[in-house]
């Protein structure tokens, strides 16, 4: 996906580098093209962000359009539609206490291999993602996996999981064929050495099996002929390849390719020749981070300071450059999932309300180090760009940013370690339920990252512990809403936007639907 998962460390996936733009000769653009044309084979450009497609290990946007490709997971959803799992591989029920969930193997389902799919393959496929100890292995935190029968498996949690049946979806859960994975070295432990089999061929049963795979040019899937799904796969072959959005433009424009994902608003203008643009909302929020540790400092630890960047901040003339489809974040949790805020309660701008209170932190021309990623863009949009207008908007409050942006490895390091002042960065879902977003509290993850640590406000970790294991969407809701209200009034993070994303296809394409965990189902991309 041009957004880049965040994972249980939102910095892990940020850590790969955009890579240089594929060169595309004349002969592979034309030879793949004239084959669409037939509806044999679709051609798919973006920009790669792919380290592995072995499901235990991978945890990034394209990686999790391949694997969506080649491994079924137990649960899944429809479409763009992640307000409810729908079985896959199993049905599902979860009992009322939240903390047991019991799945039914569909009967008939194939590996690629012809092998029938068992309880043991779930056991084995969960039990490792949990083991290899990776970028996914948090989607299990607290989850024990046993197999009841030939034809059930149970999944128990040590506390209350509403959110366990949309965790299940994520292609890094998909289910591997075990005794193909355990010949090739493959075992629940961090001493699987499956990983160098699974980049080669696949151990799935998903609609598509894998041709070739490299991390920076070209991953190329074909159809599986012992498929048992309900997909019904219209392109006998899949080539998903590196390229930069200019050139992503270019190629769609001539016929090179079919699919193009990560261009902007502003490249999506004007476009011709039938081409269809799926635009939208992307579920990614980018935020301003202000260090709450005053060893880092005495400035954005400032309470009043905070209070100034919150109302310092000109989020109507962010979206200004974000483009259509983009909307100002009311909250950390996106607009699109259960709790997010209501519109009508995003901060607004309050100059001299900003003014007053810089005035009352009794700092005098306070002056902070603003980092960032300088390689990278969300969902088209480049960090660079925000970073500029809020250096300008926030001078208007009397307060001085100093830019400093870096590598995206470089600043990595600083962000996961809270060792920026203040930090500009974005987080993507890892799936699409607000527990997600209880990383952003005192003593967790991306809390840490901002200096607030364990203790800093007990009423609110009580509010989160308490939504994490609460049943019922609609004290959920309420609950997700209350936290974001009191992070939106005193906490290190301001929310600024969620940009706009846009998918160009050709005319004859069918089928493209957004979804913010695996980008595109490439198996119901239909031609007509």
């Amino acid at each position: 996906m041009s957004r880049l998962r965040t994972g249980s460390s939102p910095a892990t996936a940020l850590s790969l580098l955009a890579v240089a733009a594929l060169a595309l000769s004349g002969c592979s653009a034309g030879s793949t093209s004239g084959s669409a044309a037939g509806g044999r084979t679709l051609v798919i450009d973006t920009s790669f962000n792919l380290k592995t497609a072995d499901p235990g290990r991978e945890f990034e946007p394209t990686g999790q359009i391949v694997d969506k490709a080649l491994y079924q997971t137990l649960l899944t959803f429809k479409g763009g539609d992640v307000t409810k799992p729908v079985p896959e591989l199993a049905t599902y029920q979860q009992s009322a206490d939240g903390r047991t969930l019991t799945l039914k193997l569909r009967a008939g389902a194939k590996f690629s291999d012809g092998s029938a799919v068992t309880a043991d393959d779930v056991v084995f496929s969960l039990n490792r993602v949990i083991g290899l100890k990776g970028n996914p292995s948090f989607l299990l935190d607290g989850v024990t996996v046993t197999r009841t029968d030939a034809s059930t498996v149970t999944l128990t949690s040590k506390k209350a999981n509403p959110a366990l049946p949309f965790i299940l979806p994520n292609p890094a859960l998909g289910i591997l064929n075990s005794k193909t994975v355990e010949a090739n070295g493959g075992t629940a432990t961090a001493a699987d050495k499956a990983e160098t089999y699974l980049n080669t061929h696949s151990a799935g049963s998903g609609p598509y099996t894998l041709s070739s795979f490299n991390t920076n040019t070209q991953v190329v899937l074909e159809k599986n002929p012992k498929y048992t799904g309900s997909a019904r796969a219209t392109y006998d072959k899949i080539v998903i390849r590196n390229v930069q959005a200019p050139t992503q433009k270019l190629n769609v424009q001539r016929g090179d390719s079919q699919i193009a994902l990560d261009l902007t608003a502003d490249q999506v203008e004007g476009l011709t020749g039938g081409l269809k643009v799926l635009s939208g909302t992307s579920s990614d929020v980018v935020f301003l981070l202000l260090n709450q540790d005053k060893k880092i400092s005495s400035t954005t630890s400032n309470a009043k300071f905070a209070e100034a960047v919150r109302k310092g901040v000109d989020y109507s003339g962010l979206l200004s450059i974000a483009g259509k489809g983009s909307v100002q974040a009311a909250g950390i949790i996106p607009s699109t999932f259960l709790g997010a805020l209501p519109a009508a309660q995003a901060t607004g701008r309050d100059l001299a309300g900003a003014k007053a209170a810089l005035a009352a932190s009794g700092l005098k021309n306070p002056s902070v180090t603003l980092g960032y990623p300088s390689d990278l863009t969300v969902d088209g949009l480049s960090l660079q760009t925000i970073a500029e207008r809020l250096q300008a908007q926030l001078k208007e409050v009397g307060i001085t940013v100093n830019l400093a942006p870096a590598p995206t490895t470089t600043e990595l390091d600083k962000y996961r370690n809270g060792k920026e002042e203040a930090g500009l960065w974005y987080w993507g879902p890892d799936y699409p339920d607000p527990s997600d977003y209880l990383v952003f509290l005192p003593g967790n993850l991306v809390g840490l990252r901002a200096g607030w640590k364990t203790g800093a406000d007990p009423a609110l970790t009580a509010l989160g512990e308490k939504a994490a294991t609460t049943i019922g969407d609609d004290t959920r809701k309420t609950l997700y809403q209350q936290i974001q209200t009191k992070l939106n009034a005193s906490g290190p993070f301001v929310p600024l936007l969620q940009p706009s994303r846009h998918t160009v296809t050709a005319a004859s394409v069918t089928g493209v639907t957004y979804n913010p965990v695996w980008t595109i189902d490439v198996a119901a991309v239909g031609s007509k």
